[in-house]
């Protein structure tokens, strides 16, 4: 069905930071989870795509179409959740229904309540009044109110008990399962995007570390714990990073060359992201 977001060398400056060459593409159907160091250029990215910055270079496409032709229509179809909550605090939620009724042409007033039903959430009560989770499952019912395609989240989780985490991401599974359908989201809980995501994205210091297939990721690569001797009888080039503790040595290692007897476990997203980030220093 082609490719519901599109990044093309897209670089943004600012004084001391560059996010440099972005290349990347979310496939209709998949979920992306964009991860990254605080400062790394995710919420740059995010804003980049929304249009609230303008980049200095490159092209972003969205739905097939260039950003900087359709700008309006995009982001019609476009459902956005934030880390923090963007409404005024003495609103309620029948005020933003009312309100957003007016930004969208395609608000569905019908589905924005069985939202707020499903979430628990007041129609009547002020935001200000809203817990944080209460807050986040507001601003994610008005982003699946409108008929939104592709839905683009920074840090939504963040913060968040266990039980709201996952309750929200059973509602992403729902959302996913018509194939026109995309999500872009960037947290630091790496725990949820193993969850659901298809693909993850890495960021570092403003460059793309790798943008690759989730599942091909953890075949790649095992995390391997032996001695520093063992370590040195490996191919250095099959070595991503090394972290070294009291009771041994671990290392990041491609899994096609790691010779045999040596004690390796699966590596998570989370490994993959630490280890690539300790090879500056190994």
């Amino acid at each position: 069905m082609g490719n519901i977001l599109e990044l093309n060398h897209v670089t943004k400056r600012y004084p001391g930071f560059t996010l440099e060459d972005l290349s990347l593409a979310l496939p209709s159907g998949y979920v992306m989870g964009f991860i990254g160091e605080n400062g790394a250029g995710k919420s740059t990215t995010i804003k980049l795509i929304l249009d609230l910055l303008k980049k200095d270079e490159g092209e972003i496409s969205i739905f097939g179409d260039s950003l900087d032709s359709s700008p309006a229509q995009a982001k019609e179809q476009i459902g956005v959740v934030m880390d923090e909550c963007n409404f005024p605090a003495a609103m309620s939620a029948e005020q933003i229904a009312r309100m957003m009724a007016k930004c969208y042409r395609s608000w569905d007033d019908t589905r924005y309540a069985q939202y707020l039903g499903r979430f628990d959430i007041p129609r009547d009560k002020r935001i200000k009044d809203y817990s944080r989770g209460m807050r986040m499952k507001l601003m994610l019912a008005v982003a699946l109110s409108h008929d939104s395609r592709l839905l683009l989240l920074d840090e939504a989780t963040s913060g968040l008990d266990p039980i709201v985490r996952d309750e929200i991401l059973d509602i992403f599974l729902d959302f996913m399962q018509d194939e026109s359908h995309g999500i872009f989201v960037s947290s630091h809980i790496l725990s949820d995007l193993e969850k659901i995501c298809d693909y993850v994205a890495f960021l570092h210091k403003g460059k793309l570390v790798f943008c690759e297939e989730k599942s091909a990721l953890q075949e790649k690569y095992v995390v391997v714990k032996c001695t520093r001797q063992e370590l040195d009888t490996l191919d250095r080039s099959a070595i991503v990073g090394v972290r070294q503790n009291s009771f041994g040595t671990e290392a990041l290692v491609l899994r096609g060359r790691i010779p045999a007897g040596l004690v390796c476990d699966p590596a998570s997203i989370e490994d993959i992201m630490l280890y690539h980030v300790k090879e500056e220093t190994r």
